[in-house]
């Protein structure tokens, strides 16, 4: 079998930059800075910001009760722009295929340090661990790109009453979340192409010989039988000891 531990160095590498992937996507989903609203009105939202995320919108405020007001957008709310819900769906499914894709890549990295025997399936596992991490890009990339331009192009929101927030502000700025994301979605990219360019995987492994593990099979049945026909007058069933022999003569 071919010792392949000292070939995957930088697959090693790109499962750890996915994991530090997944966290940081992770920590973007739960992130309320995907857009700053800077309002004129500071008398309800006294910090004169609002943090717009994709689950809920949030403000401080020493006008009302709470210092800290969130009102909560929901996939069904028929005021949140396009980009919202389909980020808030987006970014589950690339939190769930990041999972899959780093276990995928786990195991993958398992058979090339540990497996000798059996890597019957190395290509297919690192082909799944490769394109789960690309899937995972892009599933991030596309909300968070979609978001940030609708913060360039100064996009409005018709809020509720509720949110005590205007329909247009006085500016936007993209927020930290959007950031984090992109370069998540940047790592997670890196990593899928380093799973998918291991060329170790997409050789023919199945061109190894396999070991032998019969009695009547390979090299040692070639030699037998050859040591077998060698035997004078053609039998092939043993010659008798002479000790045996010298007994029974009378």
């Amino acid at each position: 079998m071919m010792y392949l531990a000292h070939t995957a160095h930088w697959q090693f590498l790109g499962l750890m930059a996915g994991v530090l992937a997944w966290i940081l996507t992770v920590t973007t989903a739960g992130l309320n800075e995907w857009r700053l609203w800077h309002v004129a009105d500071v008398s309800v939202i006294t910090s004169g910001v609002a943090w717009v995320g994709i689950w809920k919108a949030c403000f401080y405020s020493h006008a009302l009760p709470s210092l800290e007001n969130c009102q909560s957008i929901s996939i069904w709310d028929h005021f949140a722009p396009a980009e919202i819900p389909a980020a808030q769906v987006l970014i589950v499914l690339a939190v769930i295929c990041g999972l899959a894709g780093n276990i995928s890549a786990a195991v993958a990295m398992r058979m090339v340090y540990f497996s000798v025997e059996d890597r019957r399936n190395l290509r297919l596992v690192f082909l799944l661990a490769g394109t789960l991490y690309v899937l995972t890009g892009l599933l991030s990339l596309v909300p968070l790109v979609w978001n940030m331009s609708s913060v360039l192009n100064n996009s409005t929101i018709d809020f509720p009453p509720e949110f005590h927030l205007p329909e247009a502000p006085v500016r936007q700025q993209v927020g930290l979340a959007v950031g984090v994301g992109i370069f998540a979605s940047v790592l997670m990219l890196i990593s899928g192409l380093l799973f998918l360019c291991y060329r170790y995987a997409w050789q023919s492994l199945s061109s190894e010989a396999p070991r032998d593990t019969g009695d009547l099979h390979g090299p040692w049945k070639e030699r037998t039988l050859a040591q077998k026909s060698e035997l004078p007058n053609g039998h092939n069933h043993g010659i008798d000891n002479p000790s045996f022999q010298y007994e029974e003569a009378p």
